[in-house]
């Protein structure tokens, strides 16, 4: 449940930018007890995201992501999700 929300939220980045954007960089590799993705977009998206697997059944989830806000602000949410929630920390910049 919490890898699909902190999953979403990446998505949502992409989504706020509402623009055709072509892959700079991307990378993936998905194991049964962790992962790692990423991907670099000519509009300036960003995303990270890694977990793994503690016990049988908690994620732990770090990750972050940035863009361009359509006010021209640079916006990055860096984040953790875990057994406890979703943890975000959002910084704009002009």
């Amino acid at each position: 449940m919490k890898f699909t929300i902190v999953v979403l939220a990446c998505l949502f980045a992409v989504a706020i930018a509402n623009e055709e954007a072509d892959i700079i960089k991307e990378f993936s590799e998905v194991n049964t007890e962790d992962f790692k993705y990423g991907f670099e977009l000519t509009n300036k998206i960003r995303a990270i995201q890694e977990g793994h697997l503690e016990g049988e059944k908690v994620w732990i989830v770090k990750g972050e992501y940035e863009y361009v806000s359509k006010d021209g602000k640079h916006v990055k949410v860096t984040y953790t999700a875990d057994d406890y929630g979703y943890h975000p920390k959002v910084e704009q910049s002009q």
